[in-house]
């Protein structure tokens, strides 16, 4: 569903002199510092940038190559370089629309490529680098990458007009073909290619009135997904290199300890293993195959020195953050106005656990070292990163190593780092043939970069009607900015992520004051990015303290907000038009059945989510149905929207419900989906997503729904038993009815069945 608000945008001149960063709703840019070069890196460009003609080169020198996006050659043949990595957002299908719509093609008339690694020329304007995450990818190339097919259309009319001797202003152009109505003529792209390919770069280009739009705005199926449904697609995982060898890699269980000795007597027996590969912390074995290699591991006799973190436990570590909470020294990330010194206080404290990333596809990659070049398959989310520590680790030079970037089954953030490559870089190092080497899914969740885990106080002060004069929040946590790009970090050290969404809140509340208190984790234990990064932390808590506060004030949910967000129209429109589509206020429910509001404004967009959920008396939770209404600003294509929204929604729901990483005599105890489980397909509920259309620029989607989900169900578990949810995952103990009639219910059940699992 669709509601147009507000007028259409007329077309824009884009003046190409000016060196523009990126038109983005007003919202701030931050760019990171990348790698060890201490300078930001620049933003792709829709104009030739020194590097095009190199890559262009490498690229199979096509005959128009006007930027790093865009190659035709003579036959007519359009290939689009994405500047973005697709793991499954949809991204290379959007890119190639906004493409498409400028150049004058059709999207049957594409053909898709990974971008070779350059920050250069592919650098994303809202991070600073080539790095895809954080809900950037659309909102920092809306307007690169439809110039940049401007650019190429200008550049092809001008040809084929100089050709024929007319006005370019008289030709027009479709499916690649440049045509000139009043003679009849037309002329393909390929037969210009090369003429164009000699033509100065135009000053100006002009871009397409949206109400012009044939492509964007269309619900269009991916580019991909022909291939992915028959098999054809070529993740990491699937790379085959001629001579290449496979390896299964073991690493040491604990943070930070070390290999001490292997005994590999056993394992090299084994027919089809290979080798025996040492590194510092971690042990390979190398097999004909995968099978071959996975026995072998398992045979070896390895002995760990378990480190200083032998005795870790998940308790301690929550009980250091509690305590760097109440007397860390915190950093203040915004403050207005003051505390009133009258009215009722309300205060909370939330805790969240590690997570991890538990993609599909586990961590591998595929490399070759010789003594004079390094080729790298991979599938991964910075592929200028993965050539910066390639070039560290072998001691080439970049113009030696060849990074070839693959489909990413799946990222989470997990892509963003680049640990696995380094561990296979040195492994492979040691040996004269390709090496694969694969992160069994056990490895990979044992060894992952988790989420980190959260402390954080919240309070506010009531006025007269029940409404927030004042609000504070205080969180704690670990920072991965200050490691991943420490020079990125804000006044007097502040992590922006660690309060994205508590900072700026939609309701209006004239005073808050909210900090943050950096509390790193032991050494070796190394927090990542996940899905729906500082948002998904923070509108948790704070919307579900935002239900607290109606309770409080004994006001519906509903009415609560709405009061709160008279001065803000969109996101009211959000709430009451979610309201609408889930008939809050109408029929009853029944027992134990409760509906939840969950409202925020993540990564340039805006978002509300009402969750219905039944609890049992067991305190199992059934999720019934879920509406979710959305901002997003111009809609490149409705049906990935759709889906972004349903799949970061069950992302989001199952983290609430299950996941949760602890730690056990130093070492991560999760090792698989049984025990670091995701909601299975009967378990899913009913999605509605309805979307408010508009002129505005395009916001991000990719982690929007994973991060409103949490709070709409914990509000929803609230309003169906009365318990609030102050720590994730649920703790269904919490929740049930009646416990002398559970045990009756169990007792039954085992008397019935035989079974001692009910």
């Amino acid at each position: 569903m669709k509601l147009k608000t507000g007028k259409p945008q007329t077309a824009d001149q884009i003046d190409l002199n000016r060196r523009h960063a990126i038109q983005s709703g007003g919202l701030a840019i931050a760019f990171l510092w990348l790698g060890g070069s201490g300078i930001a890196s620049a933003a792709i460009n829709a104009r030739r940038q020194p590097g095009d003609a190199a890559a262009a080169l490498a690229d199979g020198n096509p005959a128009f190559a006007p930027n790093a996006f865009i190659r035709i050659g003579t036959d007519g043949t359009v290939r689009l370089v994405m500047p973005m990595v697709e793991m499954g957002q949809a991204i290379y299908t959007g890119s190639s629309m906004l493409l498409a719509e400028e150049l004058g093609i059709g999207m049957d008339q594409i053909t898709v490529e990974h971008s070779p690694p350059s920050d250069d020329l592919y650098g994303m304007p809202l991070l600073g680098g080539q790095i895809t995450g954080g809900s950037t990818s659309t909102r920092g190339t809306w307007q690169v990458l439809r110039e940049a097919g401007a650019v190429a259309r200008t550049l092809l009319v001008a040809a084929a007009a100089a050709q024929w001797h007319v006005d370019p202003a008289t030709c027009t152009v479709d499916r690649g073909m440049v045509r000139h109505t009043p003679s009849g003529r037309s002329i393909g792209f390929g037969a210009v290619a090369s003429a164009a390919a000699q033509l100065p770069m135009p000053d100006k280009v002009q871009l397409k009135d949206p109400k012009d739009f044939q492509v964007i705005g269309k619900p269009l199926r991916r580019v991909d997904s022909a291939d992915k449904v028959k098999g054809a697609t070529q993740f990491g995982l699937d790379v085959r290199v001629p001579g290449m060898k496979i390896a299964v890699v073991k690493a040491c269980p604990t943070f930070g300890g070390k290999l001490a000795s292997v005994d590999d007597k056993a394992a090299r027996a084994i027919p089809g293993v290979v080798d025996v590969i040492r590194i510092g912390d971690a042990v390979a074995v190398v097999g004909e195959h995968f099978w071959a290699a996975k026995q072998g591991l398992e045979a070896l006799g390895i002995t760990w020195d378990r480190g200083e973190n032998a005795n870790l436990t998940t308790q301690q570590l929550r009980d250091a953050l509690a305590e760097s909470a109440l007397n860390g020294k915190s950093i203040v990330a915004r403050e207005v106005g003051s505390r009133p010194a009258d009215g009722k206080t309300v205060e909370s404290v939330y805790q969240l656990p590690m997570l991890a990333h538990a993609t599909m596809e586990p961590l591998n990659a595929t490399v070759f070292v010789t003594s004079d070049k390094c080729e790298i398959w991979l599938g991964t989310q910075v592929p200028a990163r993965v050539l910066d520590v390639a070039a560290k680790i072998t001691g080439l030079s970049k113009d030696k190593i060849i990074v070839h970037n693959q489909y990413l089954g799946g990222g989470f953030g997990r892509r963003l780092e680049t640990d696995s490559v380094e561990q296979a870089l040195a492994l492979a190092k040691q040996v004269s043939y390709p090496l694969k080497v694969v992160w069994t899914r056990e490895e990979d969740i044992r060894h992952d970069r988790v989420r980190p885990m959260y402390h954080d106080r919240i309070s506010a002060v009531l006025d007269a009607n029940g409404r927030p004069a004042w609000y504070g929040y205080r969180t704690s946590g670990g920072t991965v900015l200050g490691r991943w790009a420490p020079m990125a970090m804000g006044k007097d050290g502040l992590d922006s992520d660690a309060v994205e969404c508590v900072a700026e809140v939609p309701y209006e509340i004239p005073n808050l004051k909210v900090e943050w208190i950096r509390h790193d984790m032991p050494p070796g234990l190394i927090v990542g990015w996940w899905r729906g990064v500082g948002s998904t932390h923070n509108l948790f808590v704070v919307e579900s303290f935002m239900d607290e506060l109606a309770h409080h004030a004994g006001k519906d949910p509903l009415e609560y907000r709405r009061a709160l967000l008279q001065k803000n129209p969109r996101s009211l429109a959000l709430l009451n038009l979610a309201a609408e589509k889930i008939g809050w206020g109408g029929q009853p429910l029944p027992a134990r059945v409760g509906r939840g509001i969950a409202l925020g404004e993540p990564f340039g967009s805006r978002v509300c989510a009402i969750v219905e959920t039944e609890v049992t008396p067991q305190g199992e939770i059934r999720l019934r149905r879920a509406v979710v209404t959305l901002d997003c600003g111009i809609a490149v294509n409705p049906s990935s929207i759709e889906a972004q929204i349903q799949g970061g929604l069950l992302f989001g729901f199952s983290a609430a419900l299950y996941s949760e990483i602890t730690i056990k005599d130093g070492a991560i105890e999760q090792s698989n989906f049984h025990d670091y489980r995701n909601l299975r397909i009967n378990e899913t509920p009913l999605i509605e997503v309805h979307r408010i259309e508009n002129s505005e620029t395009p916001g991000g989607l990719g982690e929007v729904g994973t991060a409103i989900a949490a709070p709409a169900l914990a509000n929803a578990i609230f309003a169906a038993t009365g318990v609030r949810l102050y720590k994730l995952p649920v703790d269904r103990n919490l929740l049930v009815q009646d416990a002398e009639a559970l045990k009756r219910v169990v007792s039954a059940t085992v008397a019935s069945t035989g079974r001692n699992d009910a």
